[in-house]
């Protein structure tokens, strides 16, 4: 197998895992999720929001079609995250000792690395979507 496919599919995964496993916290309402979202004031349509944007992107990197459109929204994702983590809720989130945002920046990290790998897909829809409609 080509090692450019295995590097792709590795980022792919990494970004899937750490995002998929944190959608039960999100939408089951777990402590520390609903404690994140109301320290934001977007409890509970926040938490359900980006939960259902998180899974959209896991299943958008999933398919090769569309992986560089899903990578660009966890790219979005993610940085909302790191910047709530800077500036509301800190590094450390009731006691996890910055693992959260550590979290959040493997995945941003492996997403910006999909979206350069797949610049020629957004590309290609960036052109596609500005062309001229004609009418009937």
């Amino acid at each position: 197998m080509n090692k450019k496919i295995i590097f792709a599919w590795l980022h792919r995964l990494i970004a899937v895992l750490f995002m998929g496993q944190s959608l039960f916290f999100k939408f089951s309402g777990a402590e520390e999720s609903v404690y994140i979202f109301s320290t934001l004031g977007i409890e509970p349509w926040g938490r359900i929001g980006t939960g259902v944007a998180e899974l959209i992107a896991c299943l958008l990197i999933l398919i090769t079609a569309t992986t560089g459109v899903g990578a660009l929204l966890g790219m979005g994702i993610m940085a909302g995250a790191l910047l709530s983590h800077l500036f509301v809720l800190g590094i450390a989130v009731k006691g996890d000792n910055g693992q959260l945002f550590i979290y959040a920046l493997l995945v941003f990290v492996s997403c910006a690395i999909l979206v350069f790998i797949f610049k020629t897909q957004l590309l290609q829809l960036i052109k596609k979507q500005s062309k001229p409609q004609t009418s009937l």
